[in-house]
């Protein structure tokens, strides 16, 4: 059992890798006629051949324990792969709001599925009350942007949009607790997150063969490919991979609920989008879902609660 000051450590991990990812929506904002496909699959690419790189000699130590698990490490490399291909297109088909909503809101759902169905981990009453809070609190700042251009979209676009989203947030549950059964298994964190992303980097990077025409046209397109891959990708997925070392994938993917609240921040503050009254209400019960998050269970209420 970790000590409450290293679950401390975990969650302020997460939500600077939270502050990190929230910044790729207005980043690519100005890089508007390069394809979402391709920095999803350079950002993630290039980001997963870093962390191979700053973790090699981790690595050299520990890959033998992850080949010992294939089937987890299979279905990381596999979700790391999909993810940007599935969460960018839903936002490409349903809009950038609906899009990272669906993604990010679904995931700490699937987490805790996972946990309980194969790990066979107990939900506490904390999670699934912090997970209702934040999905109503994501579904009001959602509600809160300006919704003017989504008639650019169609039902059916929309429709398929969702459902690549849900996509997108199963995926991230599903790295996010193949990496931290690797790490309860005595994998370091760093060497978890490089294996898997330098895999997945092997089958997402040919793929800019066909997407990354307009990549580098630019200094502002270059600056912005390197940026999504340096900063959030590979400085983001680096700190993730250190708080999966203090806390489950349920509680993690439950606190980057945070990430669609800093990018509405910055979309109002740098883009200039406008935001409604009833946003900010959304923004409170996020807060209040991460402050919960923060605070410690107390056992003795566990205790009497399975004495009952």
């Amino acid at each position: 059992m970790e000590n409450h000051h290293g679950s401390f450590k975990g969650v302020m991990a997460i939500i600077v890798a939270s502050f990190l990812w929230g910044t790729t929506g207005t980043a690519a904002s100005y890089s508007p006629d390069v394809s979402s496909l391709a920095i999803g699959a350079f950002s993630m690419g290039i980001g997963g051949v870093l962390l191979v790189i700053t973790a090699r000699k981790k690595l050299l130590i520990d890959y033998k324990l992850m080949l010992e698990q294939p089937k987890i490490f299979l279905l990381g490399v596999a979700s790391v792969a999909i993810y940007p291909l599935a969460f960018y297109t839903s936002m490409r088909l349903s809009g950038v709001a609906i899009g990272t909503v669906v993604s990010i809101a679904t995931a700490p759902f699937f987490a805790g599925i996972l946990e309980r169905l194969i790990s066979k981990k107990d939900i506490s009453l904390q999670w699934m009350l912090s997970f209702v809070i934040g999905a109503i609190g994501i579904a009001l700042l959602t509600l809160g942007k300006d919704q003017s251009n989504n008639n650019a979209y169609s039902i059916n676009q929309q429709g398929l949009g969702i459902i690549l989203g849900c996509i997108a947030g199963l995926t991230y549950a599903g790295y996010s607790w193949a990496a931290r059964c690797l790490i309860e298994s005595g994998v370091h964190s760093t060497s978890s997150m490089s294996g898997l992303f330098g895999c997945a980097a092997l089958l997402l990077l040919p793929s800019l063969w066909f997407t990354s025409d307009n990549l580098f046209s630019s200094s502002s397109n270059a600056f912005v490919s390197l940026y999504m891959a340096i900063i959030p990708m590979f400085l983001g997925y680096l700190l993730f991979g250190f708080g999966l070392n203090y806390i489950d994938a349920s509680k993690a993917t439950l606190i980057t609920l945070i990430e669609p609240l800093v990018a509405t921040v910055l979309a109002i503050v740098i883009i200039g989008e406008k935001f409604k009254v009833i946003g900010w209400a959304g923004v409170a019960l996020v807060s209040l879902c991460l402050l919960m998050q923060t605070i410690k269970p107390q056992k003795k209420l566990r205790l009497a609660v399975k004495t009952m």
